[in-house]
């Protein structure tokens, strides 16, 4: 099944085309201090590994602008620098070489600093993200609609858009974030029906691992499904990688991108004679490191297994004390229990092997 995607204006961030009908992008942003030029550069390098195709940096101050050009010559991934409040900080982040900006025009002192860093970012190419929080609205926003709204969302948006429009520059891309889900849908749903720029979707400050991966999957996903977004970034506490692959996962299970090995295990239930959760975590760990796309199933019993399974590329399914391996539902052989996670990746070192001969 395919979704169909609202058609957007295209823009390009360095060799990433986004909008226009392009791949969704996955975006990640570094939580490492920028003038930090080398832990930075090892950070974007693991992000990029783990599948990030965009990466963004806080520039909250010169020392960090200045360190962006050796960063930008040391990686491969296009860099967006988050800006805020201070222009000049804009300025060098361009002459440094970065791809894009964050930066909300609103925000940094008038229309001549607009019309600079506009007038520099035309000359290099480089787009502008406009992005808006729930919890940064201007107070005349807040008491028109008595809140924080969607419609507050957009509006505040489109104001920022408009100083950008208004000097002639047109490579936009827009964010609406919320920790709120339905909030964030609601915003996003009445910006793709407003404008024709390519949307950025998130749910910012989404929480931890558990829960914002949660949150995540469920307002992202939603507005995907609707065709609503261009990029992503999925917001989690910790370590930036496990955005990244929470981000793709999302991706993968809506059929808009391949990423890596599928996992599909069944729930336990009273039929299973294995220890089938231990195996599907061992399964899980080890395919980690596969990059290719191919699907996997761990299936507790053999009445159901193969043919519930029967579109994996190949999988196990347990008995009593044992197991089969299978093929596309095609049954290989019987081994012990203790060999089925072995004799699993032998068959998928093989397919492995085969496909890229």
């Amino acid at each position: 099944m395919t979704f169909n995607r609202k058609e957007t204006k295209q823009i390009h961030v360095g060799k990433v085309v986004i909008g226009g009908g392009a791949p969704i992008s996955v975006q990640s942003m570094t939580n490492t201090k920028t003038a930090d030029i080398q832990s930075t550069i090892d950070q974007i390098n693991a992000l990029a590994d783990a599948g990030a195709d965009i990466v963004r940096l806080a520039v909250p101050d010169m020392d960090a602008a200045h360190a962006l050009g050796s960063i930008v010559n040391a990686v491969d991934v296009p860099l967006i620098a988050d800006i805020h409040f201070d222009h000049k900080l804009a300025l060098e982040a361009i002459n440094q070489g970065v791809a894009g900006l964050r930066l909300n025009p609103g925000n940094i002192g008038g229309a001549q600093h607009v019309r600079a860093v506009v007038n520099a970012a035309k000359g290099n190419h480089i787009p502008i993200r406009i992005g808006v929080n729930a919890g940064s609205l201007s107070r005349h926003i807040l008491k028109k609609y008595g809140g924080v709204t969607a419609e507050g969302l957009v509006e505040s948006a489109l104001e920022h858009v408009r100083l950008l429009e208004d000097e002639g520059f047109f490579d936009i891309k827009i964010s609406l974030k919320a920790h709120d889900v339905p909030l964030t849908i609601a915003a996003y749903r009445l910006m793709s029906a407003t404008v024709e720029y390519p949307l950025h979707v998130g749910i910012t400050e989404a929480g931890t691992v558990n829960s914002g991966t949660i949150k995540s999957a469920v307002g992202i996903g939603a507005l995907l499904a609707e065709g609503i977004g261009d990029t992503i970034r999925v917001s989690l506490t910790g370590d930036p990688i496990v955005e990244v692959k929470v981000a793709n996962e999302i991706l993968k299970s809506l059929g808009l991108k391949e990423y890596g090995a599928t996992l599909i295990s069944c729930p336990t239930c009273g039929r299973t004679k294995i220890d089938l959760a231990t195996i599907a975590d061992q399964v899980e760990a080890r395919l980690s490191t596969v990059k290719e796309p191919i699907t996997v199933a761990v299936m507790g019993c053999v009445v159901n297994g193969p043919g519930e399974a029967r579109d994996a590329d190949v999988g196990i399914a347990g008995a009593d004390g044992e197991g089969i391996v299978f093929r596309r539902g095609q049954i290989i052989r019987k081994v012990p229990e203790a060999e089925l996670v072995a004799e699993l990746f032998n068959e998928i070192d093989l397919m492995l092997k085969l496909k890229n001969l």
